[in-house]
């Protein structure tokens, strides 16, 4: 079953994105296998280990395997050729709970007006990338977009998200370096108030060597935003890099501890063969995944569709 949501060249994107992970996994799938005829425990401990060593996290590959654990005690013979059938339905099964909703699109309309992101991750994620492709995404969907450089720890921030908006030829609200991040948040809703934006992304710094201190800033920001449109920020997206593997891992845990993250943002899938991590980082912090990023282009930053995903993830063997 396939959503409408992408078109055929999308979904070759993705599965072009995913090429890496694809040819990892299967290679070692094929391995385990070879000479069995049935799933037995040998089999489960070594599927164990391919999932592992793909990112996909010791909880959740646990989680899984004890699936497939029951289903073999339910049913009493698999055939080995059924793992990969299997696998992907439990797969399916883990990414449901924290991503029920179908995907969206950026045409779609918007839950309010002016929508407010805020955006977080630390600095070298493609944070402020991302914004510029998310951005370009709702612009040429029709939508009226305005970004904040509340990132105001870096002039390189600054500058790189100055570019970004030139580039995707958006309006953008700045100091300088060193301004109250607050401050800037004010002055970027305030202005999408007055100019009848739909689209307000907020950077913010990219910064973890001292989370009380993050946690502040990020605390002062969200308040600062609510007094100038209640409920704002709608979504706080946190950017993770899906190459950096346990890293991102440790990344989200030390962001959901500082704020309350509401959707995930993976990218750099095309450069790892360890697209596992999405599963992991998706069932582990029950946190939607609502983008992945499998190329440099702005049009390779995609909304994630769930079935898509694993999909494209197992199309080799479908």
């Amino acid at each position: 079953m396939k959503f409408g949501i992408f078109s055929s060249r999308k979904n070759e994107d993705l599965e072009h994105g995913l090429e890496k992970t694809k040819e990892n996994f299967f290679r070692k799938i094929s391995r385990i296998v070879t000479g069995k005829s049935h799933v037995d425990d040998e089999i489960l401990d070594n599927l164990e280990e391919v999932l592992v060593s793909s990112d996909v996290g010791v909880a959740t590959t646990l989680r899984i395997i004890e699936r497939i654990q029951q289903r073999v005690a339910r049913e009493k013979y698999i055939n080995t050729a059924e793992l990969n059938t299997i696998l992907k339905e439990e797969i399916a099964a883990l990414l449901d709970e924290p991503n029920k909703m179908a995907a969206t699109d950026f045409a779609d309309n918007l839950p309010q007006k002016p929508y407010v992101i805020m955006v977080v991750g630390v600095n070298g994620v493609g944070k402020t990338t991302t914004i510029g492709k998310i951005a370009w995404q709702y612009k040429k969907a029709g939508k009226k977009v305005l970004l904040g450089a509340a990132d105001t720890f870096r002039a390189a921030a600054i500058d790189q998200l100055g570019i970004l908006a030139e580039r995707v030829d958006v309006p953008l609200i700045r100091q300088k370096m060193g301004s109250d991040p607050a401050s800037v948040a004010f002055d970027t809703l305030s202005s999408a108030k007055a100019n009848n934006s739909d689209i307000v992304i907020i950077d913010t710094a990219g910064r973890l060597h001292n989370k009380a201190n993050l946690m502040n800033e990020l605390t002062k920001i969200k308040r600062v935003m609510e007094k100038v449109i209640p409920g704002a920020p709608h979504e706080v997206l946190l950017v993770l890099d899906g190459s950096t593997g346990q890293n991102a891992f440790e990344q989200a845990k030390q962001f959901t501890a500082a704020t309350q993250v509401t959707a995930l943002a993976i990218t750099k899938l095309d450069g790892t063969a360890k697209g596992g991590v999405v599963i992991g980082i998706s069932d582990q912090f029950k946190i939607p995944v609502k983008y992945v990023g499998i190329g440099e282009k702005m049009e390779d930053l995609q909304v994630f569709d769930k079935i898509e995903f694993v999909e494209s993830l197992f199309s080799r063997q479908s």
